[in-house]
């Protein structure tokens, strides 16, 4: 597996489990789905899990657990930030509740790593991370891992991330609570691609992180530049840190009518929103000051 990422927001990605489902509209064009019936077609771990159709490839519903990958983690020495399944869903339903043990206990065993997983099924992220006896099962497959465990003095495990993504406010608002009550060192919301205003109603629980991206690709939707500055100025009045990824294959133009969106490659597009970057990340000495606020 392929050291390093193009996405800003990780140092690299780790696929023990590919696979996934269309479950709302910002899955209609996503990367993965796109590589994984074409250029990754004929690769074991991607064979079979997309169909055809007009509109290009299609997510089968089939998951596949690629095991030559669940241990490349403890091969990377050096600390890093790692994407948790990129080209699926940890959490997808038919994901068998034995392949999401062996990826928790695989980042208990690297702690030196930092976990970030993104779902779009924090219902069942939800049920398994609540488990009281998660912890006691991470420690007997720990065995069959690396041998004794160390011990782990608290739960939630201090350095996995967890993120929900939701690309307008009836999937944020659906999404939310799901969130807000699973037991994560980091929680965090990736809205990419944003399809529209969201309101992020920030009360007693905030979020660690947002991330907010347009769309990329073949057929990608453009974002309102006024979307991002919601969010980002929702952020700021919240204390809460804000990273803007990409506008995506549409950039930011203007005439004597002002201000519209045109088609451009997401290189052309950039990263700079009103004049500047935003790459702000968790401050992980203020996180437990900020669950008890």
């Amino acid at each position: 597996m392929a050291d390093g990422t193009h996405i800003e927001w990780t140092d690299t990605t780790w696929n023990p489990i590919t696979g996934c489902s269309v479950v709302s509209p910002g899955c209609t064009n996503c990367y993965a789905m796109r590589l994984a019936g074409t250029r990754l077609k004929h690769i074991p771990s991607r064979a079979g899990l997309t169909r055809d159709t007009k509109a290009g490839p299609v997510w089968t519903g089939e998951v596949r657990f690629n095991p030559q990958w669940l241990h490349q983690p403890s091969k990377w020495k050096r600390p890093r930030r790692i994407f948790v399944c990129a080209h699926g869903d940890l959490f997808a339903k038919n994901v068998p509740d034995q392949w999401i043990l062996d990826v928790l206990t695989e980042m208990a065993v690297n702690d030196h790593h930092e976990f970030q997983v993104l779902t779009k099924r924090p219902e069942r992220a939800c049920e398994v991370l609540s488990r009281e006896d998660l912890l006691q099962d991470i420690y007997a497959n720990w065995y069959g891992f690396s041998g004794k465990p160390r011990e782990v003095n608290s739960w939630p495990l201090h350095n996995v991330w967890l993120g929900v993504s939701a690309e307008d406010q009836g999937r944020y608002d659906a999404r939310r609570r799901w969130l807000e009550e699973t037991p994560a060192k980091v929680r965090f919301w990736s809205l990419e691609p944003l399809l529209g205003l969201i309101d992020l109603q920030f009360g007693r629980v905030k979020p660690d992180w947002v991330i907010v991206g347009g769309e990329s690709g073949p057929g990608a939707r453009p974002m309102h530049p006024d979307w991002v500055r919601s969010i980002r100025d929702q952020c700021a009045a919240a204390d809460v840190p804000f990273f803007f990824k990409q506008w995506g294959s549409h950039k930011l133009t203007s005439d004597c009518n002002g201000p519209y969106m045109i088609p451009a490659s997401k290189k052309d597009a950039g990263r700079a929103l009103d004049g500047r970057t935003h790459d702000d990340f968790p401050d992980m000495t203020q996180i437990p000051a900020r669950r008890a606020i």
